[in-house]
């Protein structure tokens, strides 16, 4: 096909995926929201609830971070790091994990992170919210909570995987001729590990 072809061809594309997003938002819209606990984490400062994560916003998105064993977990952080300041414009943010926070803290000072982490280690948090599978390991994704009063609910969550919305790295490389190609994977660019635990 000709260039000019494929550009309207991929326009075309580009234009259905926003109506499906569109159809998405329509239907988180719909969702009866689900109460949560007030849950208490770690950070290297000291113990925090979810509560204290709003500030002064009404909406949290909440990160389920696999921790500094997981390359592509620290791949997706990275990419927070540079629209952090823009989030909490409109909505608190927050990455947690199941490291400890002296783990996150070192982790955080060698990507240069300026975004809040805390441990959910030793809380349901994690299983509550979905995002431990059956065997018992971690997975990624996010939740998003609202405040209503007192009461914290979940109003939606999402998982992550490669190619997905939340790590922009996939579509740079979806305009490439070859895609991923060779690109010899994320341990290559990221270090599995701080060394720490």
């Amino acid at each position: 096909m000709k260039y000019n072809d494929v550009s309207g061809k991929l326009a075309d594309y580009r234009r259905q995926i926003a109506a499906i997003r569109e159809q998405m938002r329509d239907t988180l819209a719909s969702v009866e929201p689900q109460r949560v606990d007030d849950y208490e984490f770690n950070g290297s400062e000291g113990k925090v609830r979810l509560s204290e994560l709003f500030g002064e916003h009404e909406d949290l998105i909440v990160v389920h971070n696999m921790g500094v064993a997981c390359s592509y977990c620290t791949l997706w952080a990275d990419g927070y790091n540079g629209i952090h300041q823009h989030v909490v414009t409109r909505a608190g943010f927050a990455v947690t994990s199941p490291d400890r926070p002296s783990v996150q803290k070192r982790m955080a000072e060698l990507r240069g992170w300026t975004f809040p982490i805390l441990s959910h280690e030793g809380s349901s948090f994690a299983r509550d919210m979905g995002y431990v599978s059956p065997k018992g390991g971690w997975l990624p994704g996010l939740s998003v909570f609202r405040r209503d009063g007192d009461a914290i609910l979940r109003v939606s969550d999402t998982g992550f995987s490669p190619g997905d919305d939340f790590c922009v790295l996939w579509h740079f490389f979806d305009m490439l001729p070859g895609g991923v190609g060779e690109w010899p994977g994320v341990t290559a660019a990221v270090p599995p590990c701080c060394g720490e635990h």
